[in-house]
């Protein structure tokens, strides 16, 4: 199976309320969910060029197609639209943040060759997240430029995301993983702590055991 790491050092998305950026968050996720998936039994890899770098967005879904991966997970952390921003004071610095939202999202394309395997992923993913009292954000489905997403599932947080490219480039079913709103101080903490990455990637796992129990492993 494919993790990918969401982003890269030099393009890193989101910054958090306090100014640490998202890739920094994903690395340290994807690298717990690939760890996690082969102590389940699942060969997993992180997705990385040759010489170890980030690929750009197209050739990820390549990388992962070469290497046999029957799943394509991407791990990403969320923030909110410029509109909920605001600034402030968080720990005696200043900060922009927001505590519009919070929760975890998944994404799926319908454009992906593999949308009905690719929504049992997610939907797999979804309860295990809820065994833990983790909840989705719907704020993606807000009819607002730069979200609008059609919202698949409110109970899981399952949005398509028809053109997002990692997903409807990609071979094989795949996932977007937004782990929360890093934006959200309190939530950026949580987000930060060892247990929560662990639960989270607990529950990607068994997710994907669930409601896949037929995939080959990948090499």
């Amino acid at each position: 199976m494919a993790v990918d790491i969401g982003h890269s050092p030099a393009a890193s998305g989101a910054t958090s309320a306090r100014g640490r950026p998202e890739y920094a968050f994903n690395l340290e996720l994807a690298t717990r969910v690939r760890d996690q998936l082969a102590a389940s039994g699942l060969a997993a890899f992180l997705v990385r060029t040759a010489s170890g770098e980030a690929p750009d967005l197209f050739a990820r879904t390549q990388i992962a197609a070469a290497r046999g991966a029957d799943l394509f997970l991407s791990i990403h952390h969320d923030s909110v639209q410029p509109r909920y921003l605001e600034r402030g004071q968080l720990d005696g610095a200043a900060a922009r943040f927001s505590r519009y939202a919070r929760g975890y999202s998944l994404f799926i394309s319908h454009k992906n060759p593999a949308t009905e395997a690719s929504l049992a992923v997610a939907q797999g993913i979804g309860r295990a997240l809820a065994d833990w009292g983790l909840e989705p954000s719907l704020h993606h489905a807000e009819p607002i430029p730069g979200e609008n997403r059609p919202l698949l599932d409110a109970a899981l947080g399952i949005y398509d995301f028809a053109d997002l490219i990692v997903l409807k480039t990609a071979a094989m079913p795949a996932v977007l993983f937004e782990a929360g709103v890093i934006v959200h101080p309190e939530e950026e903490v949580r987000l930060r702590d060892p247990f929560r990455q662990d639960t989270m990637a607990e529950a990607i796992a068994r997710g994907i055991l669930a409601s896949c129990p037929p995939l080959p492993v990948g090499r």
